[in-house]
Parts: structure tokens; C-alpha cells; sequence
């Protein structure tokens, strides 16, 4: 899951409004193994006040399009039985992506350097921190 937060600043008559949260809007992309997006976000409650408050537009994929979607091999070993290329990457494509990885392949066999750990099912590496912005925090999944 990769989630970008994105604070709007209050301004104007929202900076007074009721349900005025600190919550930054989040723009989350979840990648496995419940593909889908969602953005959360603070509007407007309809009326004449000035109440806001965060709502949620959430699309999963397999609620979208069922369970019976094929995997992802299934679909290719199916392409490459029909002779359909679209999906596979050309050479020319993976010989520019290449240049691209060997100078960082390269230069990390010249400068080995530990890579920093952390316990299974932990939040990550205390220097990932150093990531962020000043006042900024990671999202708990």
C-alpha cells in the first residue's frame, strides 16, 4: 500500500468551519494483495453551514470485477500462446532500462553498504523517517 497525504491549509471562512480536522486528504494506492484506490478527503456538508466533514472514495478491483479474474502468468501464458506481444516488454525496452540499472548496480558492488533492518511485520526502518518532510509521518497499514 502507498499512500500520498496532501494537507489543504485552511483559508477563508474554512478556516473557522465546525469538524475542521488536521487529517491530511490521502491518496492511497494499494498494490497486493487488494488492488485497488481510495481518497479521503474533507468537504463540504450540504446546508447553509460551514461544517465539514472526510469522506472516502474507495475502488478494490476484485469488488469491481469479481474474484474470477485471471492472475496475472495466466493472462501472460494465454498472450504468448495467441502470439499477442502488447503485454511483454520489447528488447529495445529492456536494453534502455538496463543502462539505466547498471551504473546503480554498479556502484553499489563498489560501495557495499549495510542495508538497514528491522523486525518482520514491523513499520519499517527508523531511517526511513529521514524521507519525510519536517512534520510529516508515515500512514499505519
Amino acid at each position: 500500500e502507498v499512500a500520498l497525504h496532501f494537507k489543504s491549509l485552511p483559508h477563508g471562512l474554512f478556516a473557522q468551519s465546525k469538524g475542521q480536522t488536521d487529517e491530511p486528504n490521502t491518496l492511497i494506492v494499494r498494490i497486493q494483495p487488494d488492488e485497488g484506490i481510495s481518497l479521503r478527503f474533507a468537504t463540504k456538508v450540504p446546508g447553509q453551514g460551514m461544517n465539514l466533514r472526510e469522506v472516502a472514495m474507495d475502488f478494490k478491483y476484485g469488488s469491481a470485477f469479481g474474484s474470477s479474474t485471471p492472475e496475472a502468468y495466466e493472462r501472460l501464458i494465454l498472450d504468448a500462446m495467441r502470439g499477442d506481444a502488447t503485454l511483454f516488454t520489447r528488447n529495445d525496452e529492456v536494453e534502455a532500462q538496463w543502462r539505466i540499472c547498471d551504473p546503480i548496480v554498479s556502484h553499489w558492488a563498489s560501495h557495499p553498504r549495510r542495508l538497514a533492518q528491522y523486525p518482520a511485520g514491523g513499520r519499517g526502518p527508523v531511517v526511513a523517517d529521514r524521507l519525510l518532510l519536517e512534520g510529516h509521518k508515515w500512514r499505519a497499514i
